[in-house]
């Protein structure tokens, strides 16, 4: 663990990614953001909470607690749009998700998005290719989960309304199709909708590992915060979100999740 990249490890073939829960952000930056709030506003809220069960399954966990406004960490690090002529934010973003600007001044230019990526994009990707590596020498496959969350309606991202689970897996291309499968009867077999390869295909982390001729297994889950968080409606205020953590509120979801990650489990054991 440093002061933003925490690792759990773990003995089985499976690696849990936490991405996009981080709310850090560091003093060169704050000071030109229009407020924190903004800057916090996107993260994936209380995922890592939502998934505290993994390591007692014996899955690793990386997770970066430094905010997606410092530096995205599932975005490809060339800049280049992960979903060609469709809203999305970059590397390091410079607007909400919903268009709102994050600063007041002085945006990050090239020299700072390179030091940012050296200083933290680079370090929690060889975190995980050393996560993934250890792991792939004890087993013959090693699944890598992508968990992330984000609001249900975001008309600038997309129309309508998220199903619960959004399955990304690079258009079949980053896992074993029986993966897939697996993860979706857990879904399926629940209250809760699902879609694989919708909105969310997988990120560049996805797209990235997921190798499955090599025997890594990547597969991203997107979740509707409404699934396990009240979502106010309207629009968003620093006083309306994001909502406390409740137990009791994200317990019928906990219960999913358990058994989509021992489905991973049951499928890189098998």
């Amino acid at each position: 663990m440093t002061d933003w990249l925490e690792i759990v490890r773990g003995d089985a073939p499976l690696v849990v990614s936490f991405p996009h829960t981080g709310t850090a952000l560091i003093p060169r930056v704050s000071g030109r953001l229009i407020s924190p709030w903004l800057a916090r506003k996107d993260a994936d809220w209380w995922v890592e909470r939502l998934y505290d069960f993994a390591p007692d399954l014996g899955a690793t966990t990386v997770r970066t607690a430094m905010s997606r406004t410092i530096i995205d960490v599932n975005r490809d690090p060339s800049g280049a749009s992960l979903y060609p002529g469709q809203a999305t934010t970059g590397l390091c973003p410079t607007t909400t998700f919903d268009g709102e600007p994050l600063y007041r001044r002085a945006e990050p230019d090239e020299a700072e998005i390179a030091r940012r990526r050296v200083d933290y994009f680079e370090p929690y990707h060889a975190a995980l290719q050393g996560e993934i590596a250890r792991l792939r020498a004890r087993h013959g496959k090693v699944v890598l989960y992508e968990a992330h969350s984000i609001r249900s309606e975001i008309p600038r991202l997309f129309e309508g309304k998220l199903p619960n689970f959004n399955i990304g897996t690079n258009s079949n291309a980053s896992c074993d199709p029986a993966l897939t499968a697996a993860v979706e009867a857990a879904c399926d077999a629940s209250p809760f909708s699902r879609v694989t390869n919708g909105r969310f295909k997988g990120g560049w982390t996805t797209r990235r590992y997921g190798r499955p001729g090599d025997g890594v297994h990547a597969i991203q889950m997107e979740l509707a915060c409404r699934g396990y968080m009240d979502e106010p409606p309207g629009l968003l205020t620093s006083r309306a979100w994001p909502t406390d953590y409740s137990e009791d509120r994200a317990a019928p979801m906990r219960a999913v999740l358990t058994q989509v990650l021992n489905a991973c489990l049951d499928f890189a054991r098998s």
